[in-house]
């Protein structure tokens, strides 16, 4: 008999003309023992689902059961990880998982709650942090300590709702091998929701996908066998199958294209495309080169002081990109990537060595330079038109006002905003939000287009979409672009070289892969392409190298210290 089962189960919310069908007809059953995960993205009932599980939730109609017993509020045999950590900030981290200990087993004496608790402590590796609280954790460890609460309340089914998303790249793969660890220990029943199709196949026995009509997709089988190494997947052709098949099921009914073809963009010059700009002996000195050198970080550096003395976060970093080149600078969290951008957008001062773009030195911002980081920064206040229009008119000062209005309207159309130009901001989704940074970006005919993570607060299938709009809006512009990201795929799909970055301090550039895949691309057929995955283990082998410090260690040591931990 299935451990737990869905019979045409519905669940909305509000009344009347306000009311929102969330789940639809949801049927399913969960063996004992199995890993299943639930694929969705965001507003598609993944976390309503979850809650149903869990009884913070009732049904509208049809039934959850729990062991044949219909589910009618939370039960300690269903133990819930939550995207937030949802730790008491005033106790340690012993003592948080002693005080579900107490709850959940109030007749164990001291001695056995306190075996009880170093265990699942010890089981999640914060042996050596038992005694500390949240705010001295990371992220990663402070998920690692809802984890260990769930496990030591011995649940029968462990629910994980979305546990990894607010984690950087690296610590997310940790924790999911982790996850995967502790659970071919104890086989406990689990359910995964998460919106990262990598994720879903190296944990999973089944993977469902949760449609944006709130319908159940048909469940895919993951054939891989396990264990499951996750570099090892990336030369097995069963995950490249599957990888595609999931993925483009995804697409498929997840995005829509969205952009119109009713605006033209007018024949006007941005104040920083004028010649007369540049001196004329910088032109004679560059020429036949400046294509070539567009932009040229020479033996860039940058030094803090700190009361230890000067720290150097970049060492001599030099890289030469071509006019209308797209870089992905890659590398994993604190390298340095985000310095080297935010210099390279006069944000942030050169300590040693020089930034020069189309043959002058960068000094400060200026709008020729445009930056799209990865929280929007808009003027909530201010329409998505309005919030454009604010550079575009700086940018084209002599345009008439209809030839500016149409830059504005035009990039806006061209993100899929043709029907939202005159919503405000904070009325607007973060997917809808990043969408005007990037028209503003555009709209402001840059010499040089800055993207800093410009996704990575956004979930995966927004994320997909965006970068398709980028890839569309960049095709037609060819504006020269380096974008920082920590998103292997990411890189891949948008760059004609990624550049990786070593392990600070004294990060500097430690690999450059040339991507000669053709354009224009798609996620979809990039996954088909026979070269792709070759790029990719280039980037992840480079990753994995500098995993475990600031210099690469020989194999042999690396993976003995990897042992030891």
């Amino acid at each position: 008999m299935a451990i737990l089962s869905f019979k045409d189960v519905n669940k909305g919310f509000g009344v009347g003309t306000a009311r929102t069908e969330v789940l639809k007809k949801i049927s399913f059953d969960v063996e004992e023992g199995e890993f299943i995960a639930i694929l969705g993205f965001s507003g598609t009932g993944k976390s309503t689902l979850m809650n149903l599980i869990a009884g913070l939730h009732m049904p509208d109609s049809g039934s959850v059961t729990f062991k044949g017993q219909e589910i009618t509020g939370p039960g300690q045999e269903r133990g819930l990880v939550f995207q937030s950590y949802s730790l008491m900030p005033w106790l340690t981290v012993k003592g948080n998982i002693m005080l579900a200990i107490d709850s959940v087993f109030p007749s164990l004496s001291k001695a056995e709650k306190d075996e009880k608790a170093d265990h699942y402590i010890k089981m999640v590796g914060l042996s050596h942090a038992a005694g500390r609280r949240p705010a001295e954790l990371s992220g990663g460890m402070r998920q690692r300590v809802s984890v260990a609460r769930a496990l030591a309340m011995s649940p029968e089914m462990l629910l994980l709702d979305e546990p990894l998303s607010a984690l950087d790249a690296l610590t997310r793969a940790n924790l999911a091998d982790e996850i995967l660890q502790i659970w071919e220990q104890d086989k406990k029943t689990c359910i995964l929701i998460t919106n990262d199709v990598d994720e879903a196949i190296l944990l999973a026995d089944r993977i469902f996908p949760l449609n944006p009509d709130g319908t159940l997709g048909e469940p895919v089988t993951v054939t891989i066998p396990r264990p499951r190494d996750r570099l090892e997947m990336n030369t097995n052709e069963a995950f490249h199958k599957l990888r595609s098949k999931v993925t483009n099921y995804l697409m498929d009914v997840g995005i829509e294209g969205k952009v119109e073809e009713t605006r033209t963009l007018p024949n006007v010059t941005p104040i920083h495309g004028v010649a007369s700009n540049v001196p004329a002996a910088v032109v004679a000195a560059q020429e036949g080169l400046i294509e070539e050198r567009f932009l040229d970080f020479s033996q860039l550096h940058k030094i803090y002081p700190t009361p230890k003395g000067p720290l150097t976060v970049v060492e001599d970093f030099n890289l030469k990109v071509n006019r209308g080149e797209f870089i992905s600078l890659i590398g994993h969290s604190g390298c340095g990537k985000s310095t080297v951008l935010t210099m390279a957008a006069g944000l942030n001062s050169i300590s040693k060595g020089a930034i020069k773009l189309d043959g002058r030195h960068v000094e400060g911002a200026d709008p020729e330079r445009a930056v799209v980081f990865q929280s929007p920064n808009l003027f909530p206040w201010l329409t998505a038109k309005e919030n454009v229009a604010i550079g575009v008119d700086k940018v084209y000062p002599k345009a008439s006002m209809q030839e500016r209005l149409d830059v504005v309207e035009y990039y806006l159309e061209r993100v899929g905003l043709a029907d939202a130009m005159d919503r405000p901001a904070h009325s607007m989704s973060n997917g809808m939000k990043q969408r005007v940074g990037i028209a503003r970006a555009f709209a402001l005919s840059p010499k040089l287009l800055l993207l800093d993570e410009p996704f990575g607060m956004l979930d995966s299938l927004t994320r997909w979409e965006l970068q398709e709009v980028l890839m569309e809006v960049w095709s037609r512009t060819k504006v020269t672009a380096i974008c920082v990201t920590h998103d292997v795929d990411e890189a891949i799909l948008l760059a004609d070289r990624v550049v990786m970055m070593t392990n600070g301090p004294q990060a500097t550039i430690g690999k450059i892969t040339e991507v000669n895949l053709p354009r224009p691309r798609t996620r979809k057929a990039l996954l088909e392409h026979p070269d792709y995955y070759h790029y990719r283990q280039e980037v992840l082998d480079f990753l994995e190298e500098y995993e475990h410090g600031a210099r690469p260690a020989p194999k042999a040591k690396a993976d003995k210290a990897i042992a030891a931990e």
